[in-house]
């Protein structure tokens, strides 16, 4: 049965959405096509009519989750910026964020992964970078942009930092501890000290 060009890009989108999330939640080496493809309910056969290769799609799913943060940080910007921030730190340590990295950050989930490949994800990674770093400059207390992004170069790696470390120790009395240290350093860093960010 031929397949519509509609339906065709319809394929990509559902393989370049699921592969999005998986690689977030197991890491592009932990997922193999058979899997990718099982999950946009595909057959493998049909991958290589929408990418030359895996490495593509990684680069094309990386671009994906990128650009669904970025997405989502420009809602939270639309209020107050020590309440966008005090509520952007509380969710970026919450048990929920640790415990379901396919929905989450892909800056943190993904950084390892990219760091081994390089090339065209490594640029890709690297705009959705310098896209945070700018939205959370915006929400750093300074009266100056040098200052507000220096703070946000500093919050950055806290809060990421704070993220995969948590996530590696799993539930438990350790790991609350380190997204409670981790939210006051990074409001410490923001400026906001006296703000206080809940997790969700």
């Amino acid at each position: 049965m031929k397949v519509t060009r509609a339906q065709a890009e319809e394929n990509r989108e559902r393989i370049v959405a699921e592969s999005s999330r998986l690689f977030r939640e197991k890491g592009f080496s932990g997922v193999g096509l058979n899997d990718l493809m099982q999950a946009a309910g595909l057959t493998r056969g049909g991958f290589y009519g929408h990418f030359a290769s895996k490495q593509d799609l990684e680069v094309e799913a990386c671009r994906q989750a990128l650009q669904a943060n970025a997405a989502y940080w420009r809602r939270r910007r639309e209020r107050d910026p020590a309440d966008a921030l005090a509520d952007y730190v509380g969710f970026y340590t919450s048990p929920r964020h640790r415990d379901h990295p396919g929905e989450g950050c892909a800056l943190a989930a993904l950084a390892v992964d990219v760091a081994r490949t390089g090339g065209e994800a490594r640029a890709v990674y690297a705009e959705g970078v310098e896209k945070l770093v700018g939205f959370l400059a915006e929400l750093m207390e300074g009266d100056s942009t040098e200052v507000r992004r220096e703070r946000a170069l500093a919050v950055l790696p806290t809060l990421i930092g704070t993220l995969l470390l948590s996530r590696a120790v799993g539930e438990g009395e350790l790991a609350e501890a380190l997204a409670s240290a981790g939210r006051a350093a990074a409001m410490r860093l923001a400026g906001r000290g006296d703000g206080e960010a809940r997790p969700d």
